[in-house]
């Protein structure tokens, strides 16, 4: 099962439409997910409507539109992993334990906010992933994504992918 990882797309705040090239992963996955901040409602359509399966979350950005179609925290089992994706998660400092104690029953945790791409691995075994923002890289040296499988409960190819400058 492929994956593709976004958050923080910000449309049309930071970019009127979403890269070529993520665009382009699209058919290739099997899930979408997206870690809130989406703004506009124009963009979850568009990912509704493009994804064969599509799991997304609000931002503190996104207004009521947003919210109410898309939960604050959502969990799904993929490929014998049990995700869960959110917007933000706190400070770096001590975010793998305080991920960990919260989120106990999880193999993985998506999230955003932050626009900085994240890969780590708490004492637990909780992966934590951050696939940064396609369309906003802040102070980050690009804009990013991510894509990774996942088959009989090993998570593996992630990558994180850097997208062109505009």
């Amino acid at each position: 099962m492929r994956l593709l990882l976004m958050s923080d797309t910000h449309i049309p705040r930071r970019a009127r439409e979403l890269p070529e090239q993520l665009l382009a992963e699209l058919p290739h996955a099997d899930v979408v997910l997206h870690a809130g901040d989406w703004v506009d409602t124009a963009t979850l359509d568009l990912l509704e409507r493009r994804s064969r399966r599509l799991i997304g979350v609000h931002g503190n950005n996104d207004g009521d539109g947003l919210r109410s179609r898309l939960p604050e925290i959502a969990y799904a089992e993929l490929g014998g992993l049990r995700f869960g994706v959110i917007h933000e998660t706190g400070p770096a400092q001590g975010r793998e334990a305080r991920c960990a104690a919260r989120f106990p029953e999880l193999d993985v945790l998506v999230f955003g906010h932050s626009h900085i791409p994240w890969d780590s691995t708490a004492a637990t075994g909780l992966r934590l992933l951050n696939p940064g923002s396609p369309t906003d890289r802040r102070r980050q040296p690009y804009r990013t994504y991510l894509t990774a499988s996942v088959a009989d409960g090993l998570l593996t190819d992630v990558v994180l992918h850097r997208l062109p400058p505009r």
